[in-house]
């Protein structure tokens, strides 16, 4: 019997589409979306259902199922930050339940690091930790993303004024419709260069506003641009949360030093790249970070460029200073200081047109360590630990191994630190062991959203800070990580077996 070549065709096609009949149908129920909810990419529409409908007992197991019929891990790595943003509302505050999203980019961040066998326990602890903030979301209100108000959409070329306006007054339907607007129309460059602006201008929710931007922009650039909308209407949305009265209209503490900085920042000149290294200027931004207010970091960061010193020995003399924060109070705000400071390093080095977001985001990290350093006091004494005199034992004995150190934390942070800068000290390229050791105990042993945003934060940033100063850096950033004696996170059988 012969076939027109129309039957060939078909039949051929048939044989090659055969590997799709083990994979589960997608009928057109998972991909319609509710018209009272923000819709998504039809292709990843039914994933986001997916972990949005199955319950938290039952969707690692969902997930891993499916992995092992191919799904891939960017298409499960958007799905679970689009779900989070279209079921948990940055609100009342962008931190909390929030952290199922911001935690999102620095579990892909940590998979990104870590060994390939291990690569996927970050992102399943991440879907997990999704579904406990979906239900406390639940619990609170019930508030899910709806649609964009098409109607009420400015024009394209009014679009950037418009958002801005609405920003400027703290308008959250108008900011909701402008950005709708731009996120059509404008670069991601444009908007990553517009957005770090609001992300750095108060001090509000301990820096979780600066990290959101960070980390939803470098999501972007993995998941891709299409998703951007929905993606920058949380952002706005979060951006706006505050506490009383508009703030625009009024003068509230946690705005101070953006409105100063912003002015300030007119007096600086000079590109990124200009000046020249100086380790004295490290060690005198350091020590004003001690004792000195909000203003004067600033007028001291002006100071210093304007002699000539590289914006890097700054940002370093702040790094120092946000891990000798964490060693001097280790707990919830001294840990923000350095997941805020990645934040704004990253969005620092990231823009691309413009000078002025670039200097107002130096100057708010200067301004921000002081504010954080008197919210710590307000949570209890702190110690007179400092980094640069972390000293060692007068007859250190080096560690074996990153193991003895891990083990030592288990019983004392600052024996750990400085069996940690002895090993450093005496084994020059030990530090990608310390680095790698610290990685794998958070896929065990995290428990909470801290614990990746800060390791992720911290193993990045220890790159970036001059050599003289990567060893006391990443010795005061054991006083959050985890020691070898913590329990195992109950997740990683439960991934291990759903992906088994």
């Amino acid at each position: 019997m012969s076939h027109s070549p129309d039957r060939r065709s078909f039949l051929a096609a048939s044989a090659a589409l055969a590997f799709l009949d083990g994979l589960p149908a997608v009928s057109a129920a998972d991909v319609k979306v509710n018209p009272k909810l923000v819709a998504f990419d039809p292709e990843i529409e039914p994933l986001v259902r997916l972990l949005e409908e199955t319950s938290r007992d039952k969707v690692l197991e969902e997930v891993g199922g499916r992995i092992k019929k191919g799904l891939a891990y960017r298409d499960v790595l958007t799905a679970l930050f689009l779900a989070g943003i279209r079921n948990v509302q940055p609100r009342p505050s962008v931190g909390f339940k929030f952290h199922a999203v911001l935690v999102v980019n620095a579990a892909h961040l940590a998979s990104l690091a870590g060994p390939d066998r291990e690569r996927w326990l970050p992102i399943f602890w991440a879907i997990d930790n999704f579904k406990s903030a979906q239900t406390q979301n639940e619990k609170e209100s019930g508030w899910r993303m709806k649609p964009a108000a098409e109607l009420k959409l400015p024009a394209d070329h009014t679009a950037f004024e418009a958002f801005t306006q609405a920003m400027d007054a703290w308008d959250v339907e108008a900011a909701d419709t402008a950005v709708t607007a731009l996120a059509r129309t404008a670069t991601t460059h444009q908007l990553f260069d517009l957005f770090v602006r609001y992300g750095c201008r108060d001090f509000r929710d301990i820096g979780h506003k600066a990290i959101y931007v960070a980390n939803a922009f470098r999501l972007l650039e993995t998941i891709g641009r299409q998703h951007a909308e929905p993606i920058l209407r949380s952002l706005s949305y979060a951006l706006l949360a505050h506490e009383g009265e508009n703030p625009s209209k009024r003068d509230g503490a946690p705005d101070r030093s953006g409105r100063r900085n912003a002015e300030l920042v007119r007096k600086l000149k000079g590109g990124r790249d200009a000046g020249t290294p100086d380790t004295k200027a490290t060690a005198e931004v350091l020590a004003a970070v001690r004792t000195g207010t909000d203003a004067e970091l600033g007028d001291l960061a002006i100071a210093l460029v304007s002699r000539g010193v590289a914006p890097s020995s700054i940002w370093d003399g702040l790094f120092l200073a946000a891990g000798e924060l964490l060693m001097r109070q280790p707990g919830i705000v001294g840990l923000h200081t350095l997941t805020t400071l990645n934040a704004l390093h990253y969005s620092y080095q990231t823009c691309t047109g413009d000078d002025h977001a670039r200097q107002l985001l130096l100057l708010q990290a200067a301004a921000f360590l002081p504010q954080f350093r008197e919210a710590m006091k307000s949570r209890g004494k702190l110690t007179d630990l400092q980094i640069d005199k972390l000293e060692t034992p007068d007859d250190p004995v080096p560690p074996k191994s990153a193991d003895d150190v891990f083990a030592m934390l288990s019983k004392d942070k600052l024996s750990a630190a400085r069996l940690a800068l002895t090993g450093l000290q005496s084994k020059p390229g030990s530090e990608r062991e310390l680095i790698d050791a610290g990685r794998r105990l958070i896929f065990l042993k995290g428990t909470d959203s801290h614990d990746y945003k800060f390791s992720s934060a911290v193993m990045e940033d220890y790159s970036h800070i001059a050599p003289e100063w990567r060893r006391p850096f990443l010795a005061a950033s054991l006083f959050w990580l985890k020691g070898s004696a913590a329990p195992d996170s109950p997740l990683v059988k439960r991934t291990q077996a759903a992906l088994g």
